[in-house]
């Protein structure tokens, strides 16, 4: 039998793996996607927490971004994903079940990579906060804004456009965590990646398709995030 060259394995052919690829790619953003507007909204908690004056909230929030940021990412996969599995396992009794239960994969990859994420997030919202004119908000608050409406119309368009430049990294940055939930058996694209390699013995060629469509969805990203960053330039300088 001749070997397959490598257009024949990541093709689409009858012996391709083209979909099979594909499809781990989709999950690979679905999962990075969720995870990441989980982390969003830890991030938007954790620089909350930071900015008031309630030193229990800034204490708790300080205490989740050093302990997070100080571990693998890795290590937080594991955890939350064996952890979930010893709490279902131990719920199995309670539901008329027995055996041990597996935590879903999608569903730890998208805590694991929205905690990690959070804790980034965190420090360049309140980042981003802290660069917000304070006489902005003096001045919604001097027109009778009430804090909400003032939140939603000044704070928050202008925390996002100081951030936006660090969000686009811990995209970037999550975008690419998930090739470590091939660890749980989620089949994203690196997982794919690896039984595809086991399959055929061809490890190399898969390997390079799956560093290329990474390749491709981190350059789509870094251009959708530069379109947005000019859109942001331009109507701060009230350019059409």
């Amino acid at each position: 039998m001749n070997q397959l060259n490598f257009v024949q394995v990541v093709g689409f052919g009858p012996n391709g793996w083209g979909l099979t690829l594909l499809s781990g790619a989709a999950v690979t953003l679905a999962v990075a996607i969720c995870g990441m507007f989980l982390g969003m909204v830890f991030g938007t908690l954790g620089a909350w927490a930071k900015a008031s004056r309630r030193r229990p909230f800034a204490g708790i929030a300080d205490a989740y971004t050093t302990i997070i940021r100080g571990l693998p990412d890795l290590l937080v996969i594991y955890v939350i994903y064996f952890g979930g599995s010893a709490v279902l396992t131990w719920l199995q009794p309670f539901l008329g079940s027995t055996g041990f239960a597996n935590f879903p994969g999608f569903l730890a990859g998208t805590i694991a990579i929205g905690v990690t994420s959070g804790a980034q997030s965190t420090e360049v919202l309140r980042g981003g906060l802290n660069a917000v004119n304070k006489g902005e908000i003096e001045a919604a608050r001097a027109c009778g804004m009430r804090r909400l409406l003032r939140f939603r119309r000044i704070v928050a368009p202008l925390t996002l456009r100081h951030a936006l430049p660090g969000m686009g990294n811990v995209w970037l940055s999550a975008l690419k965590e998930s090739s470590l939930l091939s660890v749980t058996g989620l089949a994203e694209l690196m997982r794919q990646a690896q039984v595809g390699a086991g399959s055929t013995r061809l490890p190399f060629d898969f390997y390079v398709a799956a560093a290329l469509i990474y390749f491709v969805l981190c350059a789509g990203s870094t251009l959708a995030i530069q379109r947005v960053e000019r859109h942001q330039a331009r109507s701060l300088t009230g350019r059409a």
